[in-house]
């Protein structure tokens, strides 16, 4: 278990350490457009074209690597993906966007 939760820390510090994105995803959460999810991926706080493409961008990536990660470790996608989610909404920002399991957006 362990090896996993550190190759995904490593997956996850790899895309949101990308210089594009990293810069538009920090400003697209302080400004309370999109949030992190129990599921793993991110979810539209607000809709505006650029945090729909923003979100469905960095989500095709996250689920690219969480499907190495399982296929890697012989575990579901579900369960990278979930731990992956439980692990950016502890790391998310005081201030920034986080959805409950019951589906509701909350400040963190």
């Amino acid at each position: 278990m362990m090896k996993i939760v550190k190759t995904l820390i490593a997956t996850l510090a790899l895309l949101l350490s990308m210089a594009a994105f990293a810069l538009d995803l920090d400003a697209a959460k302080s400004q309370g457009m999109v949030g992190e999810q129990p599921d793993g991926y991110l979810g539209v706080v607000k809709a505006t074209p650029a945090a729909v493409e923003l979100v469905a961008d960095i989500n095709q990536k996250r689920r690219d690597a969480y499907e190495r990660i399982a296929k890697q470790n012989g575990i579901t996608l579900d369960q990278v993906a979930r731990l992956a989610g439980q692990k950016a909404i502890d790391k998310t920002d005081a201030g920034d966007y986080v959805r409950t399991p019951d589906g509701q957006w909350v400040t963190k």
